[in-house]
C-alpha cells in the first residue's frame, strides 16, 4: 500500500466504508472528479478492486481511479489525517459538534494543506457504526428533508465536494468556468465615444432633437442610457451596424463583384 500522495492535501480524502457496489464508486469517483478532488480510499469494497463496474460508471474519470487505495480497517484508511467528518443522517448518542456542508468545507479548507482532512461515509444499507462514527473529529450531515433523509452515497459526495470547490474558490463568481453574456469585458471608452458621435448624428440627420435647445439634455440621457448597458465591443458593434442601416448612410469600404472598391450598401456586404 502505498502512503498518502501530499498532492491529496489540495483536498479532502473521500473514505468509504464498505462499500457494496461497484457503481456507486465510479460515481462517486465521477463527482469528486467534477469538483477537483483525487484521493478515494476504500475499506474493505464488497466487490473487490479493481472493479469494472466502477471504472464503467465513472464516465472516465480514470484520474481518480487510479489512485484509489485500499485498507483492511478505517482506523488504517485515516490514520494519515489530521481530522476527520463523519457523515450521518441519524441522530447518534455521541458528545461531537455537528456541522453541515457549507460550515465543514470552510473549516477543511481553513486546515487544509496544514494538515490532512478526510471525510467518512458508509455502507449503503446502513451506513456507519457508532464506533465508525466515534474516530471522528465532528460529524457532517446535510439539510434534508426528514422524512426522506436517504441519500446516495454519490450524491453526498458531490454535495460536499461542491461546497469545498466552492470555499476554496472564494464563492460561485470565481469559481464558474465561463461568463455569460452580462459579464463580457466592456467596450473600451473610446468605441463607446465613437458610438456615440455616430448615433447622435444619425439622430441629428433625423430630427430627433427638438425642440433644439432640449439636445444637451436629451444626449445626456441618451449615454446615460448605454453607460447603464455596460456593452461589450461586439454588442458597440451591433449597434453602429443598426444605426448604418437606419440611417441609410455609406459602410466600410468593401470590394464589389466588378472589383471595384465602394461604400454603398449593397449585396456585397456581409
Amino acid at each position: 500500500m502505498s502512503e498518502a500522495n501530499p498532492t491529496d492535501r489540495a483536498g479532502p480524502a473521500i473514505v468509504l466504508v464498505e462499500p457494496q457496489l461497484g457503481e456507486n464508486i465510479g460515481t462517486t469517483a465521477r463527482a469528486m472528479a467534477n469538483f477537483g478532488l483525487t484521493d478515494l480510499r476504500l475499506v474493505q469494497p464488497r466487490e473487490g478492486w479493481p472493479n469494472e463496474k466502477a471504472r464503467a460508471a465513472s464516465s472516465g474519470a480514470d484520474h481518480v481511479l487510479e489512485r484509489v487505495r485500499l485498507y483492511p480497517t478505517v482506523e488504517a484508511a485515516v490514520a494519515d489525517l489530521g481530522f476527520l467528518y463523519a457523515t450521518t443522517a441519524r441522530v447518534r448518542d455521541l458528545a461531537k459538534d455537528v456541522a453541515g456542508p457549507r460550515k465543514a468545507a470552510e473549516t477543511m479548507r481553513a486546515l487544509s494543506p496544514g494538515i490532512g482532512v478526510g471525510v467518512l461515509f458508509g455502507r449503503e444499507r446502513s451506513g456507519l457504526t457508532n464506533d465508525h462514527v466515534a474516530l471522528a473529529d465532528e460529524i457532517l450531515t446535510l439539510p434534508v428533508d426528514p422524512e426522506f433523509s436517504s441519500l446516495n452515497i454519490a450524491q453526498s459526495v458531490l454535495i460536499i465536494a461542491y461546497e469545498w470547490r466552492l470555499a476554496m474558490l472564494g464563492g460561485e463568481a470565481g469559481g464558474l468556468p465561463f461568463a455569460g453574456p452580462g459579464e463580457e469585458l466592456q467596450a473600451p471608452k473610446e468605441a463607446l465615444f465613437r458610438f456615440f458621435e455616430h448615433f447622435e448624428d444619425a439622430l441629428e440627420r433625423a430630427g430627433f432633437f427638438r425642440p433644439p435647445e432640449r439636445k444637451p439634455h436629451m444626449v445626456r440621457a441618451l449615454r446615460t442610457l448605454f453607460h447603464r448597458a455596460r456593452l461589450s465591443e461586439q454588442e458597440v458593434r451591433t449597434m453602429r451596424g443598426v444605426v448604418a442601416a437606419l440611417d441609410a448612410r455609406p459602410t466600410r469600404p468593401h470590394e464589389t463583384p466588378d472589383d471595384t472598391v465602394s461604400t454603398a450598401r449593397g449585396k456585397a456586404e456581409t
